[in-house]
This record gives structure tokens, sequence and C-alpha cells, in this order.
């Protein structure tokens, strides 16, 4: 049986209606139906089956579903359309108007009981929220999102757990969120939901946090995996464009079930369009290998290549981590001075629950060029700065070499006691790389395509 409002609901509805038209109830029963079969309707004590609905839809001009449950024409499709327009703007990078959008179309699914558009709106108002920095909003969304999926696919599911898992990550909960990401990944892979979409997500997503907690080898698997399984799109903006100005014109023309589609096509192009950010952590990603590999000429061009990715898309968070990993670069090419300018300028963008590992990243550098400078009180003040924020963040693999720094510059300055205790801090969080609190990688796909060449990859 269809979702209907309650026999009197719908009765009184249908006399509303009929008094609008000024029908008579012999004109709106005949031929199928008597006028006592109307009025009985009418009065609430009777529920009309389905084809009599639709035989006094057809009458009073409606439709089936506005009659049944009061939803006017086409409301399910009007407000996706909405909804891929409140994409364009967020993929714009005007997360504050994209968040009205959404918030007004959140409103209205839910004031008609429209739970799928209730918890994409919600997706929307999450992923607004995270632009801005507001992770504990951004939380709170993803969740309730969530909740009205619950009946879903795990596919389908994908995007608000990576939103939540991202929130507790920019908070610096990273065990938390390597643990939504991969049990996720796990699931969907052990489970055989090979979803190409869902996949690309979730790699892409878990690659900051296992840098951060040290599983550098974890990492670098993810973004191959991504890089390989991005999509192709020539322009995407473009694409969905078109679609979006199809699904209007099809809309007005009462073909419903095309515009949907064409809906549907604009709105994954928009999806695409987001992973942007995903992407260029890819390059940074393949950046940091580089400079690991003493590549720095590549590591920089990648890294750079991730800064002006995360600029166009006006994400400032991300943007300024990738201005920290650049600057140690830059550093380490000689510019020492250069990158003390970049760190200074994005040193605001963090707090301790914002960013905070990278924010002890860019006051670390500071302060081994502070140090190189000869300013050893500036240095020291970096160091412990950072360290404060790892101890929070429980990075256990950059604090251990937080503490040798601090360790070495306190001996050097004649402060022993506490260079040993700035040592046995460190050795406390000791670690191997790729094995900090984590355990088993998750299943991967099987017969899983061999990604390409690097030169191949997508920028």
């Amino acid at each position: 049986m269809r979702e209907r409002d309650e026999p009197e609901v719908v009765g009184r509805r249908v006399q509303r209606l009929r008094a609008q038209r000024g029908l008579t109830q012999r004109q709106l029963a005949e031929p199928a139906y008597t006028p006592a079969y109307i009025s009985t309707l009418e009065a609430g004590r009777v529920r009309a089956s389905d084809e009599a609905l639709r035989h006094i839809a057809d009458r009073l001009g409606v439709s089936f579903e506005e009659l049944a449950v009061g939803r006017p024409a086409h409301l399910a499709t009007g407000l996706r359309l909405r909804l891929t327009e409140a994409q364009r703007i967020l993929a714009d990078g005007r997360a504050e108007e994209a968040a009205v959008q959404y918030g007004l179309v959140r409103a209205e699914a839910a004031a008609h009981g429209l739970v799928r558009e209730q918890a994409d709106a919600l997706l929307g108002l999450g992923e607004c929220a995270l632009e801005t920095g507001a992770l504990s909003e951004a939380r709170d969304c993803f969740e309730r999102a969530e909740e009205h999926l619950a009946g879903q696919a795990l596919p389908v599911r994908v995007p608000a757990v990576r939103g939540r898992a991202v929130a507790h990550y920019l908070a610096g909960e990273l065990r938390y969120a390597v643990y939504l990401l991969e049990s996720t990944l796990d699931e969907l892979n052990r489970g055989g939901l090979h979803d190409p979409d869902a996949l690309l997500l979730l790699y892409a997503s878990v690659i900051g946090p296992y840098m951060d907690m040290g599983a550098h080898a974890r990492a670098a698997q993810a973004a191959e995996f991504a890089l390989a399984l991005a999509p192709r799109a020539g322009d995407p903006a473009l694409i969905a464009r078109m679609h979006r100005s199809v699904a209007r014109t099809l809309l007005a023309e009462g073909r419903v079930a095309e515009a949907d589609a064409s809906l549907a096509k604009a709105a994954e192009l928009y999806a695409q369009l987001r992973l942007h950010t995903e992407l260029a952590n890819c390059h940074w990603m393949r950046g940091y290998v580089c400079a690991q590999n003493g590549e720095l000429e590549r590591a920089e061009t990648e890294l750079r290549q991730a800064h002006t990715m995360l600029a166009r898309t006006r994400a400032a968070l991300y943007r300024s981590q990738a201005a920290v990993e650049l600057a140690d670069v830059l550093h380490r090419r000689g510019r020492s001075a250069e990158a003390a300018e970049l760190l200074e300028g994005v040193l605001g963008d963090f707090s301790s629950e914002r960013g905070a590992v990278h924010a002890a990243a860019a006051h670390r550098l500071l302060g081994i060029i502070a140090e190189d400078a000869r300013d050893t009180e500036a240095a020291e003040e970096h160091y412990v700065r950072a360290l404060s924020l790892l101890e929070r963040a429980g990075a256990a693999g950059d604090l251990a070499d937080l503490c040798r720094l601090l360790g070495d510059l306190l001996r050097r300055t004649g402060r022993t006691e506490a260079a040993l205790d700035a040592y046995r801090t460190g050795l406390g969080h000791r670690t191997a790389p790729g094995t900090t609190t984590l355990g088993p990688a998750p299943a991967q796909p099987p017969l899983w395509p061999a990604p390409p060449a690097p030169d191949r990859y997508p920028l």
C-alpha cells in the first residue's frame, strides 16, 4: 500500500479541491463511481482505493501524490533541482550562501516528509560547515543525515560517514577518524560493494589521518588508489550546468522522470567537483613522498599544484595544511625566509581544535628556522607550542621527533635535566612507521586494477 494520509484528511482535501473547481459530487464521481461514494469519501468514512483516487485526481486536475499525501505536484523533483543549485554554489566556494539554500530545502522537505531530500540537504549543510571550519555543526549534520539514510545501502551512506570522519580528523581526533574510514572500506570490500565513487571518497579522505599518525605506507597506497579512481570528465561544471538546464525544461513540460535523470547526472558531476579537495590532497601526498625520497624539485611542484587546487576551492583549512608541507620543502631547498613567511601567513587558520597537527608542524618548522638563525628563545617557544598541540592530538610519530629537537636545544643551552625529560617523553612515543595505533589494513577489492603510471594521473 502506498503512503497515504488518513481517510478524513484525504476526504477534506477532495472536498476542498472539488469546491474550488465548482464541481458537484456527481460530476466528480461519474462515470465510474456514484455521488454517494464521493459523499462517503469526503466525510472520511471510507479509505479510497488507488484506482478511485487516480480517477478523482484526474477529474480534479491534480497528481495522485498531491491528493493522497498533500504534496504539491513535482515537489520532490523541484527540491532536487534546488539541491543541485546549492551544490553548484558550494562548488564555487560560496559555502555560506550554499548553506542558506540547503537549509531552505531541508525545511521544506521535512514539512512534506521527504526523507531522502532531507538527508541530501543535511549532507550539503555538513559540507558547508566543514568548509567554514564549524566542525561541531558539521558532525551534527552528518550524524543526522546518517539517521535519515539508515535503511539505505552502505554506498549511499558513505558520504555521511566520510563527512563525520573528516570532521573528527580536523578536530584532531585522528584515531577515531581512521577507524570510521577503515571500517567502512572494510565493510564495502568484504561485502562485495565495490562502488567506485564510494571507494574514491573513502580512500582520498583517509590519506591525511594516515599521514598524521605516521602510517606513511598506507597513505601512499590510498593516494594511488584514489588517483586511479579519479573521474576524468572534461569539464564537469559545464556538463552539470547543461543537465540542470535540461532538467528545468523537462520539468516545465511535465516530463518528471526525464528531469529526475538529468538532475541525477548534474548532482553526480557537482559531487566530482567537490572531489577537487581530495584530489589536491593526493597531490600533496605525492609531494610528501617525493620529499621523503629527496626529490625536492618535484615535491615542490606537486605541493604547489595541491596548494593552487585548494585555493580554487577556497578550502582555507586544507590550503593552510598544504602550505605547511610546501614550506618544509622550501626550507630544505635553502629558501627559509620564503618558508617562514608562508608559515606565518597560515598559522592564524589553525587552533588546538582545528588543524592541530599541521599547526604543530608549522611551529616545529619555525622553531628549526629560528635555531638556524641562532634565536634559541623563539625556537624553544615554537617547539613547546608544537609539543602541546601534538599531545592533544595523539600524533605519536611526530611527538618523538619533536621531543628530540626540544631536548637537543635544551642540552645546548645547558639545561641538562630538562633535556633528559624531553628525551624521555619522546622515547615514550617512539613507534615504527605505519604501525601507530593501527590494526590490520582494510580489505581491498578483489582483482583491483593496477594503478596507471604516475604521468597519466589526472591533475
